[in-house]
C-alpha cells in the first residue's frame, strides 16, 4: 500500500463522510419503516410473538449501526479539522520560508555594502598615510629651517656677549688712570662697579637646581608643588618654544586665546586660569612689559589664594615672581615683603632645611644687598649655605654659587679679604674636582695669577690656562659659576692694583667661554652631520631657553622657583 498525500487523505475523508451521510440517511429510513411496521404488528400480534421479537431485534441493530455511523462521521470531522490545521501550519511555514529568503537576501546586500565601505576606508587610510608622510616631510623641512635660524641667532648672541665683555675690560682700563690719580693724591681708589642685579626667576627647574647625584623624580616626590594640568602642558611647551625664539607675536596671542577659553569654560577664579596668567606674565616680563606682568601676577596671586589657600606652594611661587619683577624695576622695598612671605610659606610647607628654602634665601639676600642691608645679606647667605651643605654636601654647585654671591656682597662692602677668601675657595674646589688635589705642580689658577703678578716680566704658561679653561668637558662643575668667579676675583685684583693677576683670570674666563662654545659647536655638528668648521656655537642659546622654561615651570613645582643665579652673572 502506497503512502497517501495530505490532499488524497482529505479527499478520501470527504468521500467517506458523504458515504456515511448517505448510509445514515438510508438507515434512518429503514429504521423509520421498521418502527412503522412494528407499530402495525403491535396492534395485530401479541408482544411475545416471534415476528414482534425479530422486528425489535432489527430495530436495535439499526440503532447500533446509526451510532457507529455517527461515530465515524465524528472521526471524519476530526480528520477534516486536523487537515485544516495542517494546511494552516503549512501556510505559516511558507510565510516563514519567504521571510528567511528575504533575510538572506538582505544579509547578502549588507555584506556587499560592508565590503564597499571597507574598500572606501582602505582608500581613505591610504590617502591619509600619504598626507601624513607629506606633513612629516614639511615638518622636517621647517625644523631644519628653524635650526638654521637658531644657529644664526646664537652666533649673534655669542658675538654680543664677547663685545659686552670687551667693553667691560675697556671700562676697567679707562678707570685705572683715575685710580692712580686718587692714590697719588692720598684719596681712596675708585672701584669699578659690579653688576649686582636681581637674579632671574627660575621656577620648577629641578634638574638645574638639584645635586648632580640626585634623581629628579625623587626631588619631585619630595616637593609638594602645583603641577601643570594636562590640558595646559602642550600649550606651556609651545609658549616656551616660541618665547625662547623671541617670537612673542605668536606666544602672546596663544596665551591670551587659551586664557579666554579657560575663563569661558572654568570661570575666572579657577586654578588653571591662575596658571595661564602666570605663563603670560612671565612672557611679558621677558619682553620688558613689567606693568602688564605685575597686573597679571597680582590677579593670579588673588586667584591662587582663594582656590588653593594662603599657605600653598603655588602662592609662594607667585609671590616670588612678583618679587623678581619688582626687583627688576628697582623697587626693592616693595619686593622684600613679598619675598619674605614666600620664604615663610616654604619654611612652613617644606621645612627649614629644604633646598627650595635656600633658594628663597638667596633671592631675599640679593634684595637686601641692593638696599645695602649687608648684615641681613650675610645672615641669609649663611643660612642658604648651611642648607645646601647639609642637604647635598659641600661639593654641590649651589654651594659655590652662594659663596660667590656672598663674596660679591663682601666686595661691595669693601671686605676684600673675606671676598677674596671665598672666591679662592670656589676656584680651588673647582680645580680639585677637575684636576685632582692641589700640589706644587698642580696649583689653581689664582695661585698662578698671583705668581704672574709677583713676576711681572715672566709670562704664564698658556698651555696650562688652556687646559684650565676646559672644565666643562668633564661636566664636574658649573662653568657659569667658575667664569663668574674668575671675573669677580679679577675685578677684586684690579681694585687692589694687581692688574697682571686680573688680566690672567680674565683671559682664563674668556678661554673657558670660548672652549665651551667650541665644544657645543662640535656636539651640534655631530647631531646634524655637518663639518664643525661650517657652523657656529649655540652655547648661549640653550641658556635662553632654559631661563624661560624654568621661569614658567613655577606652575609645575611651586616649591622650586628660584635658581639663585649669582648676582654678577
Amino acid at each position: 500500500m502506497t503512502a497517501m498525500t495530505q490532499e488524497e487523505i482529505v479527499s478520501s475523508t470527504k468521500t467517506v463522510i458523504q458515504g456515511l451521510e448517505a448510509l445514515k440517511n438510508e438507515h434512518n429510513q429503514i429504521l423509520t419503516s421498521i418502527k412503522a411496521s412494528l407499530s402495525a404488528i403491535k396492534t395485530e400480534a401479541p408482544k411475545e410473538s416471534t415476528t414482534h421479537l425479530l422486528i425489535d431485534e432489527k430495530a436495535g441493530l439499526m440503532r447500533k449501526s446509526l451510532e457507529n455511523i455517527d461515530l465515524g462521521l465524528g472521526e471524519a470531522q476530526v480528520m477534516m479539522s486536523l487537515a485544516q490545521h495542517l494546511q494552516h501550519v503549512e501556510a505559516e511555514k511558507q510565510k516563514l520560508r519567504v521571510q528567511v529568503k528575504r533575510l538572506c537576501q538582505e544579509n547578502g546586500w549588507l555584506r556587499d555594502e560592508l565590503a564597499t565601505t571597507q574598500q572606501k576606508l582602505r582608500v581613505q587610510v591610504k590617502r591619509l598615510c600619504q598626507e601624513n608622510g607629506w606633513l612629516r616631510d614639511e615638518l622636517a623641512t621647517t625644523q631644519q629651517k628653524l635650526q638654521q635660524s637658531e644657529q644664526k641667532l646664537a652666533i649673534l648672541e655669542v658675538e654680543n656677549e664677547q663685545l659686552a665683555f670687551m667693553k667691560n675690560m675697556r671700562e676697567y682700563d679707562a678707570d685705572r688712570p683715575e685710580e692712580d690719580q686718587n692714590q697719588s693724591n692720598g684719596g681712596a681708589p675708585t672701584n669699578p662697579p659690579l653688576d649686582l642685579g636681581f637674579p632671574e626667576e627660575d621656577e620648577g627647574n629641578q634638574a638645574n637646581a638639584m645635586s648632580p647625584s640626585q634623581n629628579p623624580n625623587a626631588i619631585t616626590a619630595s616637593t609638594t608643588g602645583y603641577e601643570i594640568p594636562a590640558r595646559l602642558r602642550t600649550l606651556h611647551n609651545l609658549v616656551i618654544q616660541y618665547a625662547s625664539q623671541g617670537r612673542y607675536e605668536v606666544a602672546v596671542p596663544l596665551c591670551k586665546q587659551a586664557l579666554e577659553d579657560l575663563e569661558k569654560t572654568s570661570g575666572h577664579n579657577h586654578a588653571d586660569v591662575a596658571t595661564m596668567l602666570n605663563i603670560l606674565a612671565l612672557v611679558y616680563r621677558d619682553q620688558g612689559k613689567y606693568k602688564e606682568a605685575a597686573s597679571l601676577l597680582n590677579d593670579a596671586l588673588g586667584i591662587r589664594e582663594k582656590t588653593l589657600g594662603y599657605d600653598h606652594p603655588a602662592v609662594a611661587a607667585t609671590l616670588n615672581n612678583l618679587a623678581v619683577l619688582f626687583g627688576k624695576r628697582g623697587k626693592y622695598k616693595d619686593a622684600e615683603p613679598l619675598c619674605k612671605r614666600a620664604l615663610e610659606i616654604r619654611v612652613k610647607v617644606l621645612g627649614r632645611d629644604h633646598p627650595d628654602v635656600a633658594k628663597q634665601l638667596n633671592n631675599l639676600a640679593l634684595l637686601c644687598q641692593n638696599q645695602g642691608k649687608y648684615e641681613e645679606v650675610e645672615s641669609y647667605y649663611q643660612r642658604a649655605l648651611d642648607i645646601y651643605c647639609k642637604k647635598w654636601g659641600a661639593d654641590d654647585p649651589n654651594v659655590s654659587k652662594t659663596k660667590n654671591n656672598l663674596a660679591s656682597a663682601y666686595l661691595k662692602q669693601g671686605k676684600y679679604d673675606a671676598a677674596e677668601q671665598l672666591f679662592k675657595e670656589v676656584l680651588s674646589r673647582a680645580h680639585e674636582r677637575e684636576f685632582g688635589p692641589v700640589t706644587e705642580k698642580n696649583r689653581p689658577i689664582w695661585i698662578l695669577a698671583e705668581e704672574q703678578q709677583a713676576n711681572k716680566d715672566k709670562k704664564l704658561d698658556k698651555t696650562y690656562t688652556a687646559d684650565f679653561a676646559a672644565w666643562h668637558r668633564a661636566a664636574k662643575f658649573d662653568l657659569t659659576t667658575v667664569t663668574t668667579t674668575l671675573k669677580n676675583l679679577g675685578a677684586l685684583y684690579r681694585r687692589q692694583g694687581k692688574f697682571e693677576a686680573a688680566q690672567t683670570l680674565e683671559e682664563c674666563a674668556v678661554r673657558a667661554k670660548k672652549s665651551a662654545n667650541d665644544s657645543n659647536k662640535q656636539k651640534v655638528a655631530e647631531v646634524i652631520g655637518t663639518d664643525p668648521g661650517a657652523i657656529n656655537p649655540i652655547q648661549r642659546r640653550s641658556a635662553s631657553k632654559n631661563h624661560l622654561n624654568d621661569s614658567m615651570s613655577s606652575l609645575n613645582s611651586a616649591g622650586s622657583d628660584s635658581d639663585n643665579k649669582p648676582s654678577t652673572d
